[in-house]
């Protein structure tokens, strides 16, 4: 295994060219010390167990050097298409990942909400795209969201290195759908797109994918306003002092999901098995109606499929909204919502095993940088799940990532070499024990 997890980095080797240097030996050493470093995958921590490195050294690699994290992500989505691509029974799944930082010098940082914490706090978040299919499932693509505070301060853009054309504020919907469409120029096969209920919020999302030509299941908020029937549009009367109206309006009576479902009969729940798990099957309560969705601005509303499901105890419930033909059946409709738990899963190992959230970077490089390696590491670990599925299939990647932190090559340090590494960190830590002293000096400055 670990021989091939060496093959697998050299075969992205064109890809780390800077200056017209090769840096590919530096990507190995990276990737391979998130697979060997401790529960804490800094960039100093790689530096102590993987042979021939030095912190330094990484770090110009990571933050400085000119390779295109683009280019590798494309190459981890046509791989990850290889092995799991597929035009019916997979989807692509977007989510975002939130990092709690401190400060506010780390590229996109702010005070917003953080899934991971299920709270606001300072941290970055970004909208990750993965490909998934039954329980495999891999991140292909990211996009980093920088709320507008970031984007109309044009000195602090320029000191964390963001690119002139990534200078505007894009909402984490319009970076999805940047997603789904490198997706489709790098050939991947997808039957439909999927999404919480974050990007679910209003229609705005699910028109633009269906303009798109993308078939989708995304879920929805339950005050998501929709209609029984057709929305009978018409422009309002002019007001008494003669303003004409600029929004259309309808003569039906709009409903939250809600309120919908709370008027449906019990009659229309039904249950499904809807895939076996290692508990025993799953079995949802299912409800599934025909509706309308409209914005108040297209000339006529849409009909789109409804999908509630629950657990048979009725927890757990959740609202989706799709497109696909009405002909698709019921229980297929409800193994595709609860795709989404294999992608939580995905992001579960990405950070507890190949380092997603260790990283302590602040400019834009070097998050790009971080985030192409960690998902080429993923992809390795999806890659050997797929070729032992049959003789070892509960094959996990945090085996993986044991067994490679075993046999990939290790530094055998001196007692030099570990008093180096610990004075190092014991230098680092006080920069930052300073730091924040010095922050909450200028916090009670301020107060007073």
């Amino acid at each position: 295994m670990a021989d091939r997890f060496l093959s697998f980095v050299k075969s992205y080797a064109e890809h780390f060219i800077s200056y017209r240097r090769d840096v590919s030996e530096k990507a190995r050493q990276y990737a391979s010390g998130l697979m060997q470093a401790g529960s804490r995958k800094t960039i100093y921590a790689i530096s102590e167990v993987v042979p021939d490195t030095d912190d330094r050294n990484l770090q110009q690699f990571i933050t400085h050097s000119k390779w295109s994290a683009g280019a590798v992500l494309d190459h981890v989505a046509q791989d990850a298409d290889e092995l799991i691509g597929d035009a019916t029974d997979a989807a692509l799944i977007i989510d975002e990942s939130g990092f709690a930082k401190q400060g506010k010098m780390s590229v996109g940082a702010s005070r917003q909400y953080l899934g991971r914490l299920g709270k606001v706090d300072n941290g970055q978040v970004a909208v990750f795209g993965v490909l998934a299919k039954g329980r495999f499932a891999t991140a292909i693509d990211t996009r980093l969201y920088l709320p507008k505070e970031w984007t109309d301060d044009a000195e602090r853009c320029h000191k964390a290195g963001i690119p002139e054309s990534e200078r505007v504020f894009k909402t984490k919907s319009q970076l999805a759908l940047e997603i789904v469409a490198q997706a489709r120029r790098n050939g991947v096969r997808f039957g439909w797109v999927g999404a919480d209920a974050g990007y679910g919020s209003g229609p705005d999302f699910l028109f633009a994918l269906a303009d798109a030509g993308h078939t989708f299941l995304i879920d929805v908020h339950k005050s998501f306003v929709i209609y029984e029937v057709d929305p009978q549009r018409r422009i309002p009367e002019p007001s008494s002092k003669g303003h004409k109206a600029r929004r259309l309006i309808s003569g039906q009576k709009s409903l939250s999901v809600e309120e919908f479902v709370e008027s449906c009969s019990t009659e229309n729940w039904k249950v499904y098995n809807v895939r076996e798990t290692t508990r025993g099957s799953l079995k949802l309560r299912v409800l599934r109606k025909s509706v309308y969705v409209w914005d108040k601005q297209s000339e006529q509303g849409r009909r789109y499929e409804l999908l509630v499901t629950e657990n048979l105890d009725g927890q757990d419930r959740k609202y989706s909204l799709t497109n696909q033909k009405p002909s698709t059946s019921t229980q297929r409709l409800s193994w595709m919502q609860r795709q989404r738990y294999w992608v939580e899963r995905c992001f579960e190992d990405g950070k507890s095993q190949c380092g997603m959230a260790d990283y302590q970077l602040r400019l834009w490089n070097a998050w790009h940088h971080h985030m192409a390696l960690v998902m080429m590491a993923m992809l390795f670990m999806l890659t050997e799940r797929l070729r032992m599925k049959d003789q070892c299939p509960l094959l996990s990647c945090a085996d993986i990532q044991r067994l490679l932190a075993a046999f990939l090559p290790r530094r055998d340090a001196s007692p030099e070499q570990v008093l180096s590494h610990m004075n190092r960190r014991h230098e680092m830590r006080r920069r930052a024990i300073e730091s924040h002293a010095k922050r909450n000096a200028e916090r009670r400055f301020k107060v007073t």
